[in-house]
C-alpha cells in the first residue's frame, strides 16, 4: 500500500479530509523520531515497539570479489510487532 492509498483508505473510513489524516500522519512521524532519539523507545499499543539498537563493528564478505570488509560499528533502527498483530497476520 502507498503513503496516498492509505490517506484514501484512512479518510474513506473516519470521515476526515485526506489532507487532515495526512498531517496527523506528520505529527505522527515527527513524535516517533523525537522521542527515539530522546528516549531511544517508544511503543504503539496494537503495532510493535520502535527500539534504537547498537550494531558492533563486523567482518562481511564483498559478494562481488570475495574480499573481507570491516564493517563499522553503528545505530539502527529496529521494529518489533507485537505478539497479537504478528499471530493475527500469520493466522492460516
Amino acid at each position: 500500500m502507498t503513503k496516498s492509498e492509505i490517506l484514501g483508505a484512512l479518510s474513506t473510513s473516519t470521515g476526515f479530509k485526506k489532507k487532515e489524516i495526512e498531517n496527523v500522519m506528520k505529527a505522527l512521524e515527527d513524535l516517533i523520531l523525537k522521542t527515539l532519539k530522546k528516549e531511544g523507545k517508544i511503543k504503539l499499543d496494537g503495532l510493535g515497539v520502535f527500539q534504537l539498537k547498537d550494531r558492533p563493528a563486523r567482518m562481511a564478505r564483498n559478494p562481488a570479489t570475495g574480499e573481507m570488509v570491516k564493517v563499522a560499528a553503528k545505530r539502527v533502527v529496529k521494529f518489533r510487532v507485537v505478539k497479537s498483530l504478528k499471530e493475527a497476520v500469520l493466522k492460516k
